[in-house]
């Protein structure tokens, strides 16, 4: 646990050479990494979400691709087009940039949906199907959207299949104070996202990834999640609950949450510390404003946890 501890350690303080004052945003991006997650990043522009997913990328010696989401943007220009080859006498696949290890989209709902459903797939099998037929994707496998907020410009809601496809819905925010007063302060020395250091490769993350797996969930555990996801779909406020892949998702950032902390098995505090970003974008209240959705979302997910008994 010691050798795993100074990985982790300092994969979030080479992060955090660049991006100042959001610790707990960094533990979110690296534990999402290391339970095979995808993360989903909505704020106003210029907050760091591309650089955070920048800088997680180029802390790892992994492939990397970043894919600009517009609206003109075709599935092909994700996934990969045939091309004939004159020499060949047939037609050879090119691969797109979705073939890489980590995969930033970015602005995702700038496009359209059918162009976002491309994803899909990929997302949820580490596979592609194309021209009939299908191309697995190396391991690991993460992609990391960045989103505006729905009510600005130009902007695709995201459907909920797409939704429950990303383990983590999270927010940056603004900085404190003195934190961007630090950002002020340092903004010639600070290094660029694409300039850090590699602190790990990939060994280490499969190996990161093999350890999540072995940390234990007691079985008291497993009944406050059920009763938690059970109250989700028995909540007057909700027209829908959480689905069984998002339990399932759920339990596995769990435990890549417990090993971020350094323990090998879970506890009640880290389901309380995970359920808004893990489950308030797996469901869908009765009615909202589709700006403030999400808020909403939040607001009746912290409210379930204070309804259901926490075991002891």
């Amino acid at each position: 646990m010691t050798s795993t501890q100074d990985k982790l350690s300092r994969l979030k303080n080479n992060i955090e050479r660049v991006i100042f004052g959001k610790s707990e945003t960094i533990d979110f991006a690296i534990t999402c990494l290391l339970a095979r997650g995808h993360l989903l990043i909505e704020d106003v522009p210029g907050v760091g979400k591309t650089s955070l997913a920048h800088c997680l990328a180029n802390s790892l010696h992994l492939g990397f691709k970043r894919i600009q989401f517009t609206n003109d943007l075709l599935p092909a220009d994700i996934t990969g087009v045939s091309i004939y080859d004159q020499d060949e006498k047939c037609f050879q696949f090119q691969k797109g940039p979705l073939f890489s290890n980590i995969v930033l989209a970015d602005e995702i709902n700038r496009s359209t949906p059918r162009t976002q459903s491309a994803l899909l797939e990929a997302m949820n099998e580490n596979q592609v199907s194309a021209d009939n037929n299908t191309y697995d994707l190396d391991e690991p496998f993460m992609v990391i959207a960045t989103q505006n907020l729905i009510e600005s410009q130009g902007t695709y809601p995201l459907p909920e299949s797409q939704l429950d496809r990303f383990m983590f819905y999270i927010s940056m925010g603004y900085p404190s104070q003195e934190e961007e007063r630090r950002l002020l302060q340092q903004q010639s020395n600070r290094p660029s996202p694409s300039s850090i250091q590699t602190v790990l490769d990939k060994e280490d993350i499969l190996k990161l990834q093999t350890e999540v797996d072995a940390v234990r969930i007691e079985p008291v555990l497993t009944e406050y999640i059920l009763n938690l996801i059970t109250a989700t779909r028995n909540n007057a406020n909700l027209a829908l609950g959480v689905s069984p892949r998002g339990g399932l998702i759920f339990q596995q950032a769990l435990r890549a949450h417990a090993l971020v902390c350094g323990r090998d098995y879970c506890l009640p505090d880290d389901v309380k510390h995970l359920a808004v970003p893990v489950l308030r974008h797996r469901v869908i209240p009765q009615s909202h404003n589709p700006s403030a959705r999400f808020a909403d979302n939040a607001t009746i997910i912290e409210q379930i946890l204070e309804q259901v008994s926490v075991p002891v």
